[in-house]
Formats: C-alpha cells, sequence, structure tokens
C-alpha cells in the first residue's frame, strides 16, 4: 500500500543524532476516506489517530520531511525538517490535567536544542500559549499556518 501512495511509512530517528531505526516506524494514510473504510471509524477510539494523521499530512503539505522522534525511552510524535530547519511537534487531543501536560511538554523539554517545539490540540491555548518556549496550539490554527 505504501508503494501505491495510499499510506505513508514514517520511520523512527534518534533524536539527537542521525540513527535511523529499522523497527518501529508509524502509518500514515493520505487519504482517511479509506483508512475510515477498511477500519471503520470509532470516535472514541480513533479521533487522536486521525488528528496525527491530520498534522502528518500537512507537514507533507509544507514540505517537511518527517520522522517520528526517540528520546530515551520517550517518543515524539513528529521530528520535521525543512531546509536545515527541525521542528518538534506533540498531538494530542486535549489537555485534560497536569498528568498530560506534563507527558507532551515533558517530552519536548527534554530536548536540548533551540528548535520550535509545538503540542497540537483540540483545545484552545492555556493562558500564554507558550510553556517554557514551547507554543500550544489549536488544530485548526496549526493547519493555517506555515510553520
Amino acid at each position: 500500500m505504501a508503494n501505491a501512495y495510499f499510506i505513508h511509512k514514517v520511520q523512527r530517528t534518534e533524536v539527537g543524532g542521525l540513527k535511523i531505526f529499522e523497527i518501529g516506524e508509524k502509518y500514515y494514510f493520505e487519504d482517511l476516506g479509506i483508512r475510515n473504510s477498511i477500519q471503520g471509524f470509532e470516535k472514541r477510539k480513533d479521533l487522536h489517530k486521525l488528528l496525527e494523521n491530520a498534522v502528518f499530512l500537512h507537514l507533507l503539505n509544507l514540505n517537511y520531511t518527517v520522522h517520528v522522534g526517540k528520546l530515551g525511552q520517550h517518543e515524539i510524535d513528529f521530528v520535521a525538517e525543512k531546509k536545515g530547519i527541525r521542528v518538534y511537534i506533540q498531538v494530542c487531543m486535549q489537555l485534560a490535567g497536569p498528568q498530560t501536560e506534563h507527558r507532551e511538554f515533558g517530552n519536548l523539554i527534554k530536548i536540548q536544542d533551540n528548535y520550535h517545539k509545538y503540542v497540537v490540540t483540540l483545545n484552545e491555548p492555556m493562558i500564554g500559549n507558550n510553556y517554557l518556549g514551547i507554543e500550544q496550539i489549536n488544530l485548526l490554527d496549526f493547519l493555517l499556518k506555515d510553520i
């Protein structure tokens, strides 16, 4: 299906280095209608996957090279690079409380470089929409943004 461009295979990479892992890749659909017809759609189970898929497709449309990041035992949803500029993105349906905020922002805080970091959610941004230099952004605003 990847050769027919129905799905995209996204490799996992080490955040701090150049290592590309041969296992742990993720797959994203080019057309979510095809995905839903194959998998079915259950709003409760699938909404996060669709949200992550939408962010991935937006990054591709902006001509980013996209990987899934690995930082120790932690995962960064997307490490996107274009023209030597890197962007880190975590995707979360809602920042429902301190535990979720710690998980989503915590992974990005551990990255020790100065590239842009985003947490994309369905929430409206927190007060100030910035937490230690990490921007929280609503999905619709992110999809309209040329990062």
